[in-house]
């Protein structure tokens, strides 16, 4: 049966949504912006300070579930502009350890609230 994931150290749903599901031997994390959790506005700076946030987001949601990144099978990254794709890779790759994950990078009109980039991922226990 799923179950809910909720911590007071990423920002909160802002839909109908969960900030995680654990579905057993998997946890499949929501989509994270770069919200500042305490705030729940948009963190100042450009795409790397939003692409660490975004990694902090969904690190804290994997802790709430006991799990790690290194527990993270796959990542989709959504981003708003392929020619931020090198700095948001650099950014991520400094919070990962191989092997890494599988990954797909897709460009995308528009994320909620103008942001440049927005991640989920999917886990395994």
């Amino acid at each position: 049966m799923a179950k809910a994931i909720h911590t007071d150290n990423a920002p909160q749903a802002i839909g109908p949504y969960s900030q995680a599901i654990d579905a057993g031997d998997f946890v499949f994390v929501s989509g994270q912006i770069p919200l500042n959790p305490e705030t729940m506005e948009v963190v100042e700076g450009d795409i790397t300070k939003q692409t660490e946030q975004v990694m902090n987001n969904l690190q804290a949601v994997l802790t709430e579930a006991g799990l790690t990144f290194g527990n993270v099978m796959k990542f989709t990254i959504y981003i708003t502009d392929m020619d931020n794709f090198a700095a948001i890779n650099e950014a991520y790759a400094k919070f990962l350890q191989e092997p890494y994950p599988a990954r797909a990078t897709v460009e995308v009109s528009k994320l909620p609230k103008g942001v440049g980039v927005e991640m989920d991922v999917i886990a395994k226990k």
